[in-house]
């Protein structure tokens, strides 16, 4: 049940009935306080400005013509023309009675799916994932979850980094090593940091390495078979330590997913034809650039797009080309989102343009470039290591786990090993995950532990802890929260005011998928649990003296919060535990 959705279609065809233009915006929001309704109407001010009428006699026209008597019990006119809407408690009843007994929680799918394109992580693996691939990570994986959720076709596309240069460096030191009989897996599993570095500074100061590097290189690019038998080895062997990864961050990304940028090398060339039958490109001291207009700087100056170095080798903004290309006239796709930093938003600006042109993205496909923000140290400057070196995302997850496993020994010396191991690796990874997840995409955040373990305020541990204690109420209650018949009585403002909560979940998933912002239902799953605490104080459940119909109203309504802040955690790729 979206009631904001069910809002606004009433409105618009009050405010049509009313006279206004038919493209009138009815402006529905959520009330932020009491005192004004549960949700209110905005948009008549706007509409009496552009007719020059008065506003408040236009309200009162809208409200005469609502047809919506068996969603409200209340409407009222307030201040120039705000239109205030009480709901009726029996509508709240049936509408939480019918999400209880829907698996989806009451959630629809999107009217009108969609199929999307969803490139995160992309990883280089010529090196050990480290600390910044969390963000492309993660953010692209919740909203991955969360659109398939509602019914769109998600089609998840992993652009590792698995081609240029720095692979044949790492080819020629890889041959050399099997020649030795040095085991792969413990050459490249063990340390792939240390491999790259072996391998750079064999380029640097050895005679003769990096002639062979390079070698390798245009061997690799035309196809040489003995060197790409060699570079699939080295390949294989890196995507072995992505999947641990994916698999510790609980982040749906397999190997299938996998389109790194050698996939598009056969598209390079075609590219390359159609640019330049279009008079898309032209030469500048050796190079095919594309000047582009749009992007000019203050001085008049075209921002400068280079698709093919002087020497004929292909960049990352020919990759990409290719992928649009690919993504939207072979997929078909509706949607594109790629996840990656801001210091990417003027070279993807230029992806787009280039490829509009070029018509590698049909006018139908929406590119939507997704840019976060970087995880600071405590000094406000990018996360690194006490040395200065860069964090290993492995590391990250072991301090994360160990760190949790200390705090819960404090809050419970008893607990025995096996929950402590697995309740720790739970809270640990949801804890680094929600304290991302939960800052808007595009802001810096600085990485605190202590406040993204504590089980107070908005963390995942408080969520995690909410869930347990409500679970905790069905076994006090010896029932199968699941064999209740779901139905709700609303008797109260505590009552009320969860259950609105409740069925504002699509709500929330339509803002988040539609902005690309988890932090959307974070905030909701916060304020969701934040009701809960406020109706369980306020509302008994369990003693003696509460009516059998009251009590299993209310486990009804514990029964649905509970499900919520599984399945939104579930959506941003948090797991939950039945008790801690």
């Amino acid at each position: 049940m979206n009631i904001k959705s069910l809002l606004i279609e009433k409105a618009s065809k009050a405010m049509l009935a009313a006279g206004l233009p038919e493209d009138t915006n009815p402006a529905v929001t959520q009330s932020t306080k009491p005192q004004f309704g549960d949700y209110q109407i905005n948009g008549v001010m706007g509409a009496a400005k552009k007719l020059k009428t008065n506003p408040r006699e236009l309200a009162q026209l809208v409200v005469d013509n609502l047809e919506i008597d068996e969603l409200v019990d209340k409407v009222e006119l307030a201040g120039p023309g705000f239109i205030n809407i009480h709901l009726k408690h029996s509508f709240l009843e049936s509408s939480i009675t019918a999400a209880n007994q829907d698996s989806k929680l009451g959630v629809a799918p999107h009217q009108q799916t969609k199929k999307v394109v969803v490139d995160y992580s992309a990883p280089n693996l010529a090196k050990e994932m480290h600390v910044g691939h969390l963000r492309s990570t993660i953010i692209g994986d919740a909203i991955a979850r969360t659109l398939e959720f509602r019914g769109d076709e998600v089609i998840r596309h992993n652009h590792m980094g698995d081609w240029g240069t720095q692979f044949g460096m790492l080819i020629a030191h890889l041959e050399q090593l099997i020649a030795q009989g040095v085991d792969l897996e413990k050459v490249a599993l063990a340390d792939l940091e240390s491999f790259y570095r072996d391998a750079k500074k064999r380029f640097d100061d050895e005679e003769g390495f990096a002639d062979l590097a390079r070698s390798y290189v245009v061997k690799l690019q035309t196809g040489d078979e003995y060197c790409k038998s060699l570079w699939q080895k080295f390949i294989d062997t890196s995507i072995k330590h992505s999947e641990e990864v994916y698999d510790r961050l609980n982040v749906t990304l397999t190997r299938e997913h996998i389109r790194a940028e050698s996939s598009y090398n056969e598209l390079l060339p075609t590219i390359m034809e159609r640019l330049t039958e279009q008079n898309l490109v032209v030469e500048d001291q050796g190079a095919q650039v594309v000047f582009i207009d749009e992007l000019a700087n203050s001085e008049g100056e075209p921002s400068v797009f280079i698709v093919q170095k002087s020497g004929g080798g292909f960049l990352y903004s020919t990759t990409d080309l290719a992928a649009c290309e690919y993504r939207s006239n072979e997929l078909k796709a509706d949607r594109i989102l790629i996840f990656t930093d801001v210091r990417q938003g003027l070279h993807f600006k230029q992806v787009e343009i280039t490829a509009r042109k070029a018509h590698f993205l049909r006018e139908e496909t929406s590119y939507e470039p997704s840019l976060f923000g970087a995880m600071l140290g405590q000094d406000g400057k990018p996360f690194k290591t006490r040395t200065g070196g860069t964090v290993k995302l492995t590391s990250l997850l072991d301090e994360a786990v160990s760190r949790a496993s200390q705090y819960l020994e404090q809050r419970d010396p008893n607990i025995s090993a096996d929950d402590l191991n697995e309740i720790a690796r739970k809270v640990g990874i949801g804890a680094v995950k929600f304290a991302d997840l939960s800052k808007h995409r595009s802001n810096d955040y600085v990485f605190d532990w202590d406040s993204m373990l504590s089980f107070e305020g908005k963390t995942a541990p408080y969520l995690q802890y909410a869930y347990a204690r409500i679970r905790s109420i069905f076994r006090k209650a010896q029932v199968n929260s699941e064999e209740l018949n779901g139905k709700v009585i609303i008797s109260n403002e505590q009552e009320k005011a969860l259950a609105i909560k409740l069925l504002q979940f699509e709500e929330a998933l339509d803002l988040m998928g539609n902005e690309v912002t988890p932090h959307v239902l974070c905030n909701y799953l916060y304020e969701l649990t934040s009701l809960y605490m406020t109706f369980y104080e306020a509302c008994p459940i369990l003693k003696d003296d509460v009516s059998t119909e009251t009590r299993e109203s209310r486990l009804s309504l514990c029964r649905l919060v509970s499900n919520t802040v599984k399945t939104g955690l579930d959506l941003l790729g948090i797991e939950v535990m039945e008790s801690m």
